[in-house]
């Protein structure tokens, strides 16, 4: 016995229209249909490409924000490490040097003040610390007209030169306490910059 009296028959209803598709109406169909899965297609990858860069940016900024840290710190530690021998040249290094170097820079001063004033006695006015050296120099350089007096009021880095009605200064001190605070200054400024 067959079923088919138990189902409803599409075919022959009543007011129904039947559908024909030409080969032609069916190609538009496939493309159509191609198109908008295309389409589809196209609008997800810009998506997915989006949400990558969008990612890759995120990444990269705190990977920046990461190294920009990092490399705070290893300046801070740098700085942090460097500043006792910083503080240490200041204090002792350049003092030694200063105080090697001065017979240096009163001859060159002696040597323009001479080629400016003709001639006449040179007096050259200094802590006491200083007046063998200087006259221990002078006796080297066989300088005449050049004597050496002392004032207990100047420092160790500190030479007057007067000759002929002009005076010249050599301040050595002045110039180590300028480079002292430079470089207090300088750590200073890397600590607040790095707080």
């Amino acid at each position: 016995m067959s079923i088919s009296h138990l189902l409803e028959d599409f075919a022959t209803k009543p007011g129904a229209q039947s559908i024909s598709i030409t080969d032609v109406s069916l190609e538009e169909e496939r493309v159509e249909a191609f198109e908008a899965g295309y389409k589809a297609g196209w609008q997800d990858a810009v998506k997915a490409a989006k949400e990558d860069t969008d990612r890759v940016s995120t990444d990269f900024a705190g990977n920046l924000q990461d190294i920009s840290f990092t490399l705070a710190e290893a300046q801070r530690d740098l700085l942090g490490a460097l500043r006792p021998l910083m503080t240490g040249m200041v204090n002792s290094v350049l003092p030694y040097i200063a105080r090697k170097t001065m017979g240096e820079r009163v001859i060159e001063t002696l040597d323009a003040m001479a080629r400016e004033a003709a001639t006449g006695p040179v007096t050259l006015v200094t802590a006491p610390g200083n007046a063998a050296a200087l006259e221990a120099l002078i006796e080297d350089r066989a300088l005449a007209d050049v004597t050496v007096r002392v004032e207990p009021s100047l420092g160790e880095g500190q030479i007057h030169i007067r000759a002929a009605g002009s005076e010249q200064e050599i301040d050595l001190d002045a110039v180590l306490k300028q480079i002292d605070a430079a470089v207090s200054g300088f750590f200073q400024e890397q600590q607040k910059d790095t707080a």
